[in-house]
């Protein structure tokens, strides 16, 4: 008989162990230790184990679903940060009772909504969350460039006239600052404010414009984008080019990654830059509560 436990009432072993055991045939390969697992889905990811949910066969972990609460958007927010289920007891409920556990848990939080993403071409996982209400609102991608040999020479072309332009590295707080009340687009949870503060792997940069702020940008030290943001008036002049080779030059990157969601100007600038649009892509999906 299956038995289910809240993620407090189990040792981070035992968490681990349910996330192996479910995502063993998963579309992407998720090679990681008990300790890059704790760190990365209860750290930057948000999910608590107060939140979450284990499957119990016996002694053994057989299903797990992560939860995280967060205001999103304006909005207390559930997300599903993994749902898994060993292959060979799929089909027998577990999946919906881990499902059940964190609805439930959601609406004893207040929660307004629940979030998730899943990967296009999952159709199991996007049929069972339609089943339960889900609805696919946004379309996650994911870019790359590898080749960074050509963006300096785009740079300076297209930056020509703008020596007052400066660019320099942000804190966390100035940056947070830059954003605030700036023309709102749609962050998928991985991008966001929160998650960005949330890891201390970002370098901030700016570009300053008589000493004020008109472009911002978030990212990793190996070279992972999560957030660029460029005034509406001083688009199309090579300024988010130059804060792209700062921090190529600066963190000594050799490729370029990005992801965002259902964002047709951001998709044309990168495919200007020689971006590649990554085979594997994401919906987004919500239920309101």
């Amino acid at each position: 008989m299956i038995q289910y436990y809240r993620g407090t009432e189990q040792d981070m072993e035992v968490l681990f162990s349910a996330f192996q055991a479910g995502f063993i045939d998963y579309i992407v390969k998720l090679d990681l230790t008990m300790e890059q697992f704790a760190a990365h889905f209860f750290g930057q990811e948000g999910n608590a184990r107060e939140h979450s949910f284990v499957a119990m066969f016996g002694d053994e972990a057989v299903g797990i679903i992560l939860g995280g609460i967060k205001q999103y958007e304006g909005i207390q927010t559930m997300r599903c940060g993994a749902l898994a289920v060993r292959p060979d007891l799929r089909g027998q409920g577990v999946s919906k009772e881990l499902f059940r556990l964190h609805h439930q848990e959601a609406v004893d939080q207040g929660c307004r909504q629940l979030y998730l993403e899943v990967i296009q071409g999952n159709d199991r996982a996007i049929a069972f969350y339609n089943h339960h209400g889900y609805q696919r609102l946004y379309d996650l991608s994911y870019y790359t460039l590898t080749d960074l040999s050509g963006l300096a020479a785009k740079t300076q072309m297209n930056a020509s006239g703008h020596g007052m332009v400066s660019i320099t590295q942000l804190d966390s707080h100035p940056f947070a600052e830059a954003i605030q009340g700036r023309e709102y687009f749609h962050l998928n949870w991985q991008n966001d404010l929160d998650y960005i503060h949330r890891s201390d792997k970002y370098v901030f940069y700016g570009a300053l414009m008589n000493g004020n702020p008109v472009a911002v940008m978030a990212i990793t030290r190996q070279g992972r984008i999560s957030l660029l943001m460029v005034d509406k008036n001083e688009r199309g002049h090579g300024i988010a080019q130059m804060l792209l080779n700062s921090a190529i030059r600066e963190l000594a990157l050799t490729r370029l990654q990005i992801s965002f969601s259902n964002n047709a100007r951001l998709h044309g600038f990168l495919q200007h830059l020689g971006f590649q649009r990554d085979p594997i892509q994401q919906y987004e999906m919500y239920r309101l509560l």
